[in-house]
């Protein structure tokens, strides 16, 4: 059984994004290229040729990389899911680190999409495994590289 790709409907859209552009930007791109580049004759020792042709094979991989996971997308609309308080995939959970009191806003999105820096957590990172499941006020004990630390669900936006 071929594996899923949850993702966000913003996920889904990126991707998407992402996909037209390398078909209709790069890979037009990359032809123009190694036609001028072959255009220069003698393509054995032709250092631009090679390169497009490289560049090419790059585009090529990234397009079937993306059409590959559209095609086992599993698109989660955390709008239309039940608003119960629960952190599920898709949603933004607002943390307290109950040992210096400090807030943290994340959102459990799928591996393409996770961005820690804009606070975006894959959902199998530890940190989000650990959050999945529980409800506003919960205290959740997670693994941390400095040790276990304990934090407080303060909130749980379907967004």
């Amino acid at each position: 059984m071929q594996e899923k790709y949850p993702m966000t409907t913003k996920g889904a859209e990126a991707l998407r994004a992402e996909l037209d552009r390398l078909k209709a930007v790069e890979r037009p791109r990359v032809i123009n290229a190694i036609a001028e580049a072959r255009a220069h004759g003698d393509l054995k020792e032709n250092a631009e040729y090679h390169a497009a042709r490289e560049e090419q094979g790059l585009v090529e991989a990234q397009i079937k990389d993306i059409e590959y996971k559209l095609s086992l997308a599993q698109i989660i609309d955390v709008t239309i899911l039940p608003q119960n308080g629960k952190v599920v995939f898709g949603t933004t959970v607002v943390i307290e680190n109950l040992d210096d009191e400090k807030t943290m806003t994340y959102k459990i999105v799928g591996q393409d999409e996770a961005n820690v820096n804009q606070g975006l957590l894959a959902y199998n990172t530890p940190i989000a495994r650990a959050l999945i499941g529980n409800e506003e006020g919960d205290v959740v004990e997670i693994e941390t590289p400095s040790g276990t630390k304990s934090f407080e669900i303060l909130s749980v936006k379907y967004v």
